[in-house]
Parts: C-alpha cells; structure tokens; sequence
C-alpha cells in the first residue's frame, strides 16, 4: 500500500494539467525543457486513430512538415485521442511529441514497417543475432532539442509477437526498441506510461543532457530483455520518478560490448537516479554492465524503492570488458523480497565475438552504498570479483537486511573484493572489515548540471498550424 500511495503522490507531483470538453482537444499544459511556437494534429496529416488503420505515413508526413519550424520557434505535434497503429517514425530537432492521455500510440507488428539499420558502433554486432537491427518505433539521430512528453498517454509496443519469434529462434535481426535517440543533446522523455516494447523500452545512446522523468513502464515479468531505461555511453543523464515493472533490469547502465566498446570509448558518466520504483523477479533494480566497455562513472542513485526484484544493485562485468565501473554512489533505498541485496559478478561472460581480449580486463573502485533497509530476503550478497583483478574500494555503510523465512546458510559469498563496511547487519564477510565509519561512505556533495536545468510551462492548443 505504501508503494501504491508513494507511486500516486510521484504522478501528482509532475502538476501537468491537461483538459478536454465533450471529446475535444482544448487548451493543455505540460512542463518541458522548451517550449514551441507551432502546434499541429496527426489527425491534420491524415490520422485515424481507430486501432486498425495505419499512421505510419501520417506521422512521417507530420515530422516531416514540422520540421521546416526547426529555426522559428519550434513545433508540437499532438497525438489526440485514439488509438494509433503505427510502425516507425524518426523525429527532428527543437520539436514535441505530444501524446493526449487518452491517446495509445499501437506498435505495427509487421516486420516491414521497421527498416533493418547497421549495428551500434560500440557493439558491433545486434544484441539477437549477428548483423543489423530493427530500428525502434520511436528514433532520432543527430538531433539537438527533443521532447517526447503527454498527459500520461501510453505507447504500447506490443511486443509479445516479437517474445515468440525471439523464444523460437525466429529472429534474423534485432528486436526494436520502443524508444532510442542517438547521437542527440538536450533531450526529455517524460509523463508517458509505456508498456511492453519488443526489447528495451527508451535507450538513450551516445547523447548528452538527457532528462527522463515520470514515465511508467510495465511489461510482463517473464518478458524477455524488456529493460526499462538503458542510458548507454551518455553525459549528463537525470532520471527521476519512474515506476518499472520489467522482465530484466529496470535500469541498465551501458557503454559498449568488448573490444568494440573499448575502441569506441565513449563511457556513460554524470548520471542521477532521484526516486525510482522497481518490481522485477529476475534482474535488477539497478544493472551497471554487462556492456561497459567504454567505461561508467560517477553515478548516484537515491531514494530508490526495490519490490520483488532479483537484486537491489548489480555490477556486471567479465575478462575482455576492459574500461571501468568507478565512482557509484547508492543510498537511500529499501528492499522487500529479494534474492540478493548486492551483487557484483566478475564472470558474466556473453561477447560479441571471438574478437575480444581475454586480457581486457575491468576496473570496478569507489563503490557506495548507504542508509539502506531490506526485509525478506534470501540472501545478503554475492559479491565474486575477478581473479587476479580485485573490485576495490567497496563501502557498505548503516544497512539492516532482514531474512526470508528459508534463507540461504552462507549469508555474505564474497571472493577477489575488498572494501570496509560499517554499522551492517547482518555482519559481512571478513574481506569488508568493520570500520566504524562515522561519517558512513562517501556521497558527492556538488549538484549535477542536468539537476540544474528548470523545466518551463508549455501548452498546447493555440498557434495551430
């Protein structure tokens, strides 16, 4: 109940206004990092939003139309009520996407409305199969100024056909994504419910300034790879208030896959997670890897809420990752029915290739935990580092896990670490000797520049194209 009531006040606080009279479109407000002049319909491009007839060409008409206002001020397009089916759309630059809250953006499932596009160069290769990969329904490349907001409307990528093809083998190409952005600056995804995208539901990827706030993100806990937010090799990320309930890990941090990521080197860095709810039986709250080729650092998470996950906080990584995980600050954050608290594993092992360097082997230092609470679970933590290549520099301070009723025996497996605790129980194991810390771990001080940015009062309705 204390979830359910804690998730409701995060909805209320985004303090969007939107209004409609009889069935009509009227005037509506929203908070966004820009504010545009022009404002269209799809239903002006040629949309039907009666759940069977296709928009693809209506929203590419649209974007396309719209983004002639990119140097005057900017344009809106506003998906209204209905039910919109539609396969692919690119977006353009110093533009909105705006989706009505009762309007439902539909996911064609027909495999031709997702053009096959090149592998991530940082991959080199598409996470299902070798070679290309579906572009996602919603993409950008190369843009500066993008928001894609609503009144809590939803896009649905109905992904259940794509679990099939992917559990039977089907698939020659990468599933798509629901939302992906590349390559872009100042970009918002915010106050929109998404459900169950093909793979991944918003992977921001090589991109700066990015604000992801009040989304709601619900897929089937056995879905496969449904991750909810996957910031990969980006700068300057805030996500805040988001509920995610996945069939993998709610957040996955990433920058890269073996010797591609670490020729690509772009590392994710500067990225703040601010109150943030997970249920996901079988992955993490929080991943960090198992792609980090291209390194992640300075990471903070605070004010997070774990139900029924598999582990609070994951560190993945394995031989051949190279580059590093450093500087990762947790606090603040309860657990209810768990498997693990912590988990870090040195030998997650999937690659690209044979290409890789069995020699590239990973950095993990500077990890904080603190002020944490944890009741029903199984096990403490499962901690196992990498041979001859140690995870140090681990701090686990004022943390009081609670046992399920049938807990493992060993509570604390902890292998090719080191670090110091304080105040923990139960007590760790002897390679995080109690320390007494008074001041707890450390915990940065200074203010992210992406927490700085204010987001203005737009609206809707007026300056109709």
């Amino acid at each position: 109940v204390f979830e359910i009531f804690s998730f409701c006040l995060i909805l209320l606080s985004v303090k969007l206004v939107e209004c409609r009279k009889h069935g009509n479109l009227d005037f509506f407000q929203y908070p966004a990092i820009n504010c545009r002049k022009h404002s269209a319909l799809l239903t002006d491009f040629g949309g039907k939003g009666d759940g069977t007839t296709s928009n693809t060409a209506a929203f590419r008409a649209a974007i396309a139309h719209l983004s002639k206002y990119a140097a005057h001020g900017g344009a809106q397009l506003i998906v209204p009520p209905g039910k919109w089916l539609t396969g692919s759309f690119n977006l353009t630059s110093h533009f909105t996407l705006y989706v009505h809250q009762e309007a439902v953006i539909l996911a064609s499932q027909d495999e031709s409305e997702y053009p096959i596009i090149e592998p991530l160069p940082s991959y080199g290769r598409g996470r299902d199969a070798p070679g290309g990969r579906f572009i996602s329904l919603i993409s950008g490349t190369n843009l500066t100024d993008v928001v894609i907001t609503g009144g809590n409307g939803t896009i649905d990528g109905q992904g259940a056909s794509w679990w099939k093809k992917f559990s039977d083998k089907e698939l020659k190409s990468t599933r798509p994504y629901l939302i992906e952005i590349l390559y872009s600056d100042q970009l918002q995804i915010s106050n929109l419910t998404l459900v169950n995208s093909p793979s991944w539901h918003v992977h921001p990827v090589y991109s700066r300034d990015v604000i992801i706030q009040g989304l709601t993100i619900l897929a089937p806990t056995d879905s496969p790879n449904t991750d909810g937010i996957n910031p990969d090799s980006c700068t300057n990320v805030r996500i805040e208030d988001c509920y995610v309930v996945s069939g993998d890990d709610c957040i996955a941090v990433k920058s890269g896959w073996d010797q591609y990521g670490i020729k690509f080197g772009m590392p994710t860095q500067h990225l703040i997670i601010k109150r943030f709810t997970c249920i996901s039986p079988d992955s993490a709250v929080i991943a960090l890897g198992s792609e980090m080729s291209g390194g992640i650092q300075d990471v903070r998470a605070e004010d997070i809420t774990a139900i029924n996950s598999e582990s609070g906080v994951r560190i993945k990584t394995a031989p051949g990752r190279g580059a590093y995980v450093k500087d990762i600050y947790v606090r603040r954050m309860s657990m209810t029915t768990m498997k693990y608290a912590f988990w870090m594993s040195g030998a997650y092992g999937s690659h690209p290739d044979d290409g890789y360097d069995p020699k590239a082997l990973p950095v993990i230092s500077n990890i904080n935990y603190e002020d944490m609470w944890a009741k029903n679970v199984t096990m403490a933590a499962n901690l196992a580092g990498i041979h001859e290549d140690p995870f140090t520099g681990i701090c686990i301070s004022n943390v009081t896990i609670e046992l399920a009723k049938k807990p493992k025996k060993v509570q604390w497996n902890c292998t090719d670490i080191s670090g110091v605790s304080s105040r923990v129980n139960p007590r760790p194991c002897n390679l995080l000797p109690d320390k007494d810390l008074r001041v707890g771990c450390p915990f940065p001080s200074d203010r992210l520049p992406i927490e700085n940015v204010p987001l203005k009062t737009c609206s809707g309705g007026k300056h109709h194209i």
